[in-house]
Order: C-alpha cells, then sequence, then structure tokens
C-alpha cells in the first residue's frame, strides 16, 4: 500500500427515503472522490448526491474482493471513498468484513451512522417500542435460515421474554415465525405489525396478529425487504382515547408530577411526607 492513503466512510444512508439521511452523510458522500453504494437497497437518489466528477460505482453485482479492490486501489491514490450503506451500517450492515480487510491494509475508516429500517418503521407505525407496564426493552434479530444463529439465539429463545421484536431478514419465514413465536408463550392475538421497503414510494404495512399475520403477508406476496414488529407495544390501541379512558396506563415517569428529576422537583409529596428523590447527576437527567 502506497504511503499515500485516503480514507473510507461506511455511510448509513437510511432506509430508503432520501429526506432521512443525515446531514453528516450527506456532506461526506458529496464530498467523496469515489462512491461505491448498495444499489439493491440504497435509491439512486442517494447516490446523487455524489459530486459530478466522482467515480460512482453500484456495488449489487460485486462480490466482496472487487468492492475492496475499487476501495484500496482509490485510497492508496490518496482519494476519499464513501462506502454507502442502506438503514445504519452496524445493524445488519456487513461492514466487518471490509473493516477488518481495511485493517490489515494498514487504511483509515470510519463509520457514519443512519436511521435503521426499525426506527423508520417504528415511526411509521406510530408507536413507541417501550412503553411503561407493557415492554422496556427491544430485541433486533433474525429467523435462522441460510445463516446459522448462535447459540441461546434461537427466536424461541429470544421470544421467551416477551417483549417488543424486530425481526430482520425473515419474512420468507414467516410460518416459522409465527409457530416459533406461539411456542415461546405469545397468545395468539400478539400484535404484529410487517412493514415492507419502509421510506420507499411502495411502501407497505400488513398489521395483524399471530392468527392471520402468515396467511396476509402469503397474500401480499412479499418475499424481500420487509421486517417484522412483534408485540404489545406494537398494538394501535395503546393510543386510543378509550382505552385510555378504559385502562388508565402507566405513563412516562418524565411527565410525573410527583417526579423528581435533575431539572425539576416534584410537586407533590409522598405519603411520608418527603419530596421523590432526584435522580443522580450522573444518570438520565429526565427519567423515563
Amino acid at each position: 500500500m502506497s504511503e499515500l492513503l485516503g480514507k473510507v466512510f461506511f455511510v448509513g444512508s437510511g432506509p430508503g427515503d432520501p429526506e432521512l439521511i443525515t446531514v453528516k452523510a450527506k456532506r461526506i458522500i458529496s464530498e467523496a472522490d469515489v462512491v461505491v453504494y448498495a444499489d439493491s437497497l440504497v435509491p439512486e437518489t442517494i447516490a446523487d448526491f455524489a459530486a459530478p466528477n466522482a467515480e460512482v460505482h453500484g456495488s449489487k453485482n460485486m462480490a466482496l474482493p472487487e468492492i475492496m479492490e475499487v476501495m484500496l486501489r482509490a485510497v492508496a491514490e490518496g482519494k476519499t471513498v464513501a462506502r454507502v450503506q442502506s438503514g445504519d451500517p452496524s445493524v445488519y450492515g456487513a461492514i466487518l468484513e471490509q473493516m477488518r480487510i481495511l485493517e490489515r491494509e494498514g487504511v483509515e475508516y470510519e463509520i457514519i451512522p443512519g436511521v435503521s429500517a426499525a426506527f423508520a418503521a417504528a415511526a411509521l407505525l406510530k408507536t413507541e417500542l417501550t412503553v411503561p407496564e407493557v415492554s422496556q426493552t427491544i430485541i433486533m434479530t433474525r429467523a435462522e435460515g441460510r445463516v446459522a444463529m448462535p447459540p441461546k439465539e434461537q427466536l424461541q429463545d429470544l421470544a421467551a421474554h416477551g417483549c417488543s421484536l424486530v425481526i430482520f431478514l425473515s419474512i420468507t419465514r414467516m410460518t416459522r415465525i409465527v409457530r416459533e413465536l406461539r411456542s415461546a408463550g405469545y397468545p395468539s392475538e400478539t400484535p404484529i405489525a410487517v412493514i415492507y421497503r419502509v421510506g420507499w414510494p411502495e411502501e407497505m404495512v400488513i398489521r395483524g396478529t399471530l392468527d392471520d399475520i402468515a396467511a396476509k403477508v402469503r397474500d401480499a406476496k412479499i418475499n424481500r425487504q420487509a421486517l417484522v414488529m412483534v408485540g404489545e407495544a406494537v398494538n394501535p390501541e395503546l393510543r386510543s382515547p378509550d382505552y385510555v379512558a378504559a385502562k388508565q396506563p402507566a405513563s412516562s415517569h418524565l411527565y410525573s408530577e410527583s417526579y423528581t428529576h435533575l431539572f425539576r422537583n416534584a410537586s407533590s409529596r409522598d405519603a411520608g411526607g418527603e419530596s421523590a428523590a432526584p435522580v443522580p447527576a450522573s444518570g438520565d437527567p429526565a427519567g423515563s
């Protein structure tokens, strides 16, 4: 490798909507000498951010050695490379293999985070995945298929927690997913949402329960680029005025008048006449 080394940026471009790319990611792409983007998952409108004189490669037909050859040649010439990936590169981004080669070759690189499809999907559903007294944990996973799952990470094992599940890269195994969720104890009426190509013009949401979601997905003929979100947190009834009136659900401490935190004292006293203890300055200043 030449002493004149450029730099590689792994850029998260978000789930598909060009407006969901970060300001920094857009700047990196626009300043790069070479742009290598995953054109099977990243829309061309993202690649359009590249400078007019930039060298642009779509990588959907390229194997890892070809991708790395383009990147290493560029950095050897002192150029900057934007390796543009969908969503957030650190979540199923397959960047570790690329980083290992860059480390071996002594190439400087940086990761620019992006909006994960999981969070774009939650926003589309108008849901909060961490609802007080419903779920305070999110598990992101995939169903086992061509890629084997590590020990203790089978879907049935993870589902036993009963928390919010976000299942990537598994839409073709919907029947198996339902079977494993039910085996883990999720009731048949558990809310499920399938979000197809979130952030793209053709995005689609399919809502259902464990009883009917597999049939709905089959009828929609969805077989790629879809997320499965499972759990009571994705139930649209949680924000219904009728539900709130009937159930009086718990709210975040953030809005409670009886909760003291770093920036606000409680306006009420507990039964013992003492105000609630403030959270330490090193903790979450707003509560949760």
